[in-house]
């Protein structure tokens, strides 16, 4: 949305915005990066630097800014502002002004718990021409009130809406005015999702109300005619539901439904091979995901079998992508329906298969399925045999086996022969460190992410089979946590490679100690591109040898780029706080929540600390610290 000004207002914006610096001070010092085109900015005339600020168009924060930060940032004269992306944890309702814009097209604001529901009715009021939205956490907060005419107001008002992106429970609107507003919704909307609704709700939604003097043989169209894509998690898939989407929404394209059941549900809310059979009524649908989470009890889809699945397939023969999770009822004779029934699959993800063995993929090589991404998630049944079959698919550019216990070294062989693979998910698998070495030995050279989290086997050695001879330059993700052998000599072997990993895991591994966190602070990746470390994530939750010396090397000027970092709360509360203020833009989690980061930009190479500071990991290694300094001579470090 920014490309007709130019790529410089995005680069110099992202650099303004990570750095908490205003722009004029940005396009007066860019001269410090390599790049060339933010090195071109500095030939700029400073009457410029105001005018940016009035005319970008585009703003994304990956940070959690202050309303300080933000007020400069964002100027009332602005009339060019098009997309703006928000962390919006440390914002509430006093900032409405700033970011309720008339000229927004696309908006994604995250974590809104201390907003109330002005913000839909403000939205609906000043953005009139808004085609994407997406909110998280609305009026989470104690004491933060939100009701059915803040939604009706925001649906009212956005006319425009193509994408609306509702992450928060809905089902706190009461029911008969939660349907009755969804009238005033745009006829634009081809897409909605929202974090949590009842069944129920959905069910009222999506039925056409019979008027007093209508039959119900002739039923006026659903309110949301034209909507492509529907994901909803709700309390319960039923057939109720499926039946009432499959018919009414006749454009629907994708479906993405969860629940997450308290208890076991009754058949009136449950989903069987009844309502399987009404999916894809009007032979429109591409993406089907149907999951029952397993995160608050140990529930299943036990009313569907095989013969559910076969209905289903024989409406669904043209699916791409296919996602079931928790049916604990149906075996191999239904999965094998599906990979021979829906030629154009690319995408199948199955969790908890409980019946599902390595019959399913004996003659995969019979069809003509050429499958990009496969997730066998909890299918503890599958033996290597199942991966060689599966390897035949050359095209596999992602590969999630994770708690699958029986796949061992042999299925790292198989999968070494996979020249596109980019993303491979191990956790908890039966694999050593001899099996990690396949993958620097054959045809994969494209690996980006890997996690091998909790495979109890490997030692440091599973470091060195990774990148020996250079292998796997392409490594930018790795999870390593939970790993019981696991010390700093490996953590050594990583940053001998120079590697230029961006996120790192190490979680629960009690032999990870301060060492590996001062190499890491060390690490040169490549003096011509990068100042310093290039991680952007690190995760040292409940690691055994870390102390309050690793919180020296976690402040500037190390990790220049991090954006998370998991740690023990307990080390030393008041050093983590510390930690906490003096880099206002990380997020320091000590909780063990996992972290995450989102990719609203790829210019994380643009983002710079200043290095006047005195570098103390240098001066500490001269004060006396002989073995430390030793060790990271020997693994060519300093």
């Amino acid at each position: 949305m920014g490309d007709q000004q130019g790529p410089w207002p995005r680069l110099a914006t992202s650099i303004a915005l990570r750095r908490g610096a205003r722009l004029s001070s940005i396009l007066s010092d860019i001269h410090i990066c390599p790049n060339p085109l933010a090195a071109s900015l500095c030939t700029l005339p400073n009457s410029l630097s105001t005018r940016a600020r009035l005319l970008l168009p585009d703003f994304f924060f990956d940070i959690s800014p202050s309303m300080e930060l933000l007020r400069p940032l964002l100027p009332p004269e602005n009339a060019y502002l098009r997309s703006l992306k928000v962390d919006c944890t440390r914002l509430d309702d006093s900032f409405l002004d700033f970011l309720t814009r008339p000229s927004l097209q696309e908006l994604c604001l995250r974590n809104c718990a201390d907003f109330s529901g002005k913000l839909l009715s403000e939205l609906g009021r000043s953005c009139k021409d808004l085609r994407f939205l997406y909110l998280s956490s609305v009026a989470e907060k104690r004491g933060r009130s939100i009701d059915v005419s803040h939604l009706e107001e925001l649906l009212s008002g956005c006319s425009q809406l193509e994408t609306l992106i509702l992450m928060f429970d809905v089902s706190i609107f009461l029911r008969h005015n939660f349907a009755r507003v969804w009238a005033l919704a745009s006829s634009k909307l081809i897409s909605l999702e929202i974090g949590y609704v009842s069944s129920v709700m959905v069910t009222e939604l999506l039925s056409p109300a019979v008027g007093p003097h209508q039959s119900a043989n002739n039923l006026q169209p659903s309110i949301l005619p034209n909507i492509q894509k529907l994901c909803l998690s709700v309390d319960y898939i039923t057939d109720t539901m499926i039946s009432t989407i499959s018919k009414y929404l006749i454009s629907l394209t994708h479906l993405d439904l969860r629940d997450s059941p308290i208890m076991e549900p009754r058949m009136a809310f449950d989903l069987t091979n009844s309502g399987l059979q009404q999916i894809n009524a009007h032979g429109k649908l591409k993406h089907l995901s149907l999951v029952r989470s397993q995160e608050i009890a140990p529930t299943f889809f036990k009313r569907v079998n095989d013969l559910g699945i076969l209905l289903m397939a024989d409406k669904c023969l043209a699916m791409e992508s296919i996602c079931l999770g928790g049916f604990c009822q149906v075996t191999d004779t239904g999965y094998k329906t599906i990979l021979h029934s829906c030629s154009k699959l690319y995408k199948l993800r199955v969790f908890h298969g409980t019946h599902l063995t390595d019959l399913v993929f004996h003659d995969i090589t019979a069809t003509s399925l050429s499958l990009t991404h496969v997730s066998l998630r909890w299918c503890n049944l599958l033996t290597n045999s199942a991966i060689a079959r599966l390897a035949s698919n050359k095209d596999l550019s992602t590969l999630d086996l994770r708690d699958c216990r029986n796949l061992g070294d042999e299925a790292l062989r198989a999968i070494n022969t996979l020249p596109k693979l980019k993303t491979l998910l191990m956790d908890g698998c039966d694999i050593s460190d001899v099996g990690l070495s396949y993958l620097s030995k054959g045809l994969m050279n494209s690996l980006i992410s890997l996690s091998v989290r909790g495979c109890k086997r490997l030692t440091d050695r599973c470091i060195s089979s990774l990148f020996d001879g250079g292998s796997n330059r392409e490594l930018r993700e790795l999870d390593l946590s939970n790993l019981p052998n696991l010390s700093d000599a490996g953590v050594l072997l990583l940053v001998k490679s120079r590697i230029p990993i961006s996120e790192l895991r190490m979680r629960q591994c009690p032999l990870i100690g301060d060492t590996s966190v001062m190499a890491l602070a060390s690490m040169q990746v490549d003096e011509n591109l990068w100042h310093g470390s290039s991680l952007r994530l690190l995760d040292l939750y409940n690691c055994g040898g870390i102390t309050q010396l690793s919180f020296k090397w976690l402040k500037k000027p190390y990790f220049p780029r991090m954006r998370w970092l998991g740690v023990t709360g307990c080390v030393n509360r008041d050093i983590v706080d510390a930690l906490a203020r003096s880099r206002p833009y990380l997020h320091v989690a000590t909780r063990g929540e996992e972290l995450g980061t989102d990719q609203w930009d790829d210019l994380d190479d643009m983002y710079l600390q200043d290095y006047e500071e005195v570098d103390e990991f240098e001066q500490w290694l001269l004060g006396g610290e002989n073995m430390i300094l030793h060790w990271l001579v020997e693994f060519s470090v300093v």
